[in-house]
């Protein structure tokens, strides 16, 4: 059976569920966080999304294994941001597990 959109791949459902629970988190950072890390972050982990989609739209193996390659580089893009933030003291320990256990389910 030939998938009708990205949105069917689970890899695409999977990285959806890592931005928005980035963006959930991003929330509570401080505002002077806002143009830097958040920024950030938050275009790497929709970048996730945004280049599985558009490998998928190719329509071709070769673009979307191409995309899925820069797909996994903003993944743990996203993944070093988020553990930063947990070093500086913007989410807890156990939020940033949470973020982990996604980027390795993606």
């Amino acid at each position: 059976m030939k998938l009708k959109s990205f949105t069917e791949l689970t890899v695409w459902q999977r990285a959806e569920e890592l931005a928005l629970l980035v963006f959930r988190l991003t929330e509570k950072y401080p505002r002077s966080d806002q143009y830097g890390i958040v920024a950030q972050v938050r275009r790497s982990a929709a970048s996730v999304t945004a280049n599985i989609a558009e490998g998928f739209g190719r329509g071709t193996t070769r673009e979307l294994l191409r995309s899925l390659q820069i797909a996994r580089g903003e993944l743990e893009e996203t993944r070093c941001f988020m553990l930063l933030s947990r070093n500086l003291g913007r989410i807890s320990k156990e939020e940033f597990d949470g973020v982990n256990s996604h980027c390795d389910s993606v």
